[in-house]
């Protein structure tokens, strides 16, 4: 008798990507924050978008999805992340989107593209980049990609927390999201993490996804994008609802608060 083949584990029937869209990001809220930001700044509509480290491309879909004259370019160095977009985000677009959907497998240092209106580094990519002259020189490019009157957005963590070595965990129904914090330099700054999912039949995917990042904090951020010429760096702070948790509103601050764990944007102008 052949031995009875055995059932793939929920682990293993998984798509890490899909994964980590439902997971971490919220890419209509992320957008909500761009275009409401863009309005309150710019007199102008915004129509071009360039999404740095783009992975899926999802947040760029979107945009492309909200306008008929809205057109945006993803550029990422995964082809394998890149063609998982384009069979999942960019075909489920209209046809006419598709044409205005545009992925550049390429290195965001040397990728060429039109200039844009916003261009953004969102997911901490960015933090990649290790020294003051190799960010300073991404953050030149940036700018350099951008109209006269664009704007560059980014994403940055922080509190007493992000120093520790720990794990956290979030139930997110059919899975439970563990981000791992693995090794943290305090000489260097450098911050090794992993995200992992584990599934109700007692099987994960260890190392879903893996950084090794320089944990950057605001000041310098803000310091090294006016050396790269931008005329302003704002952060935008999120508040607090009545149950003490984070309200997802956004707005610009020039002092914070010491907590175990903070979520801001970064909004330079050119």
């Amino acid at each position: 008798m052949a031995a009875k083949k055995k059932k793939p584990t929920l682990a293993e029937r998984a798509d890490r990507h899909q994964l980590y869209e439902d997971a971490v990001q919220d890419v209509e809220s992320e957008l909500d924050f761009v275009i409401q930001t863009w309005g309150a700044l710019r007199k102008r509509p915004l129509r071009k978008l360039r999404e740095d480290f783009a992975g899926t491309c999802a947040t760029a879909c979107e945009f492309v999805r909200r306008g008929r004259t809205n057109e945006a370019w993803g550029v990422d160095f995964d082809p394998e992340v890149l063609d998982w977009g384009k069979r999942n985000r960019v075909a489920k677009l209209a046809p006419a989107g598709q044409q205005r959907m545009h992925q550049v497998l390429g290195n965001v240092l040397t990728a060429k593209t039109p200039e844009v209106d916003v261009l953004l580094g969102m997911n901490f990519s960015y933090w990649i980049f290790k020294t003051r002259d190799e960010l300073k020189g991404y953050f030149k490019r940036v700018r350099a990609n951008l109209a006269d009157d664009g704007i560059a957005m980014f994403d940055a963590f922080g509190g007493y927390d992000a120093y520790r070595e720990m794990n956290e965990k979030r139930d997110c129904g059919k899975f439970t999201y563990v981000w791992h914090q693995e090794r943290y330099d305090p000489v260097t700054s450098e911050l090794d993490t992993r995200i992992e999912f584990r599934f109700k039949d007692g099987s994960k995917i260890k190392n879903a996804f893996s950084y090794h990042w320089r944990l950057w904090t605001l000041p310098e951020l803000r310091e090294l994008l006016l050396e790269a010429g931008f005329s302003k760096a704002t952060v935008y702070w999120q508040g607090w609802d009545e149950d003490d948790e984070p309200d997802g509103d956004f707005k610009p601050a020039e002092h914070g608060e010491a907590d175990a764990g903070w979520l801001v944007y970064l909004v330079a102008e050119k």
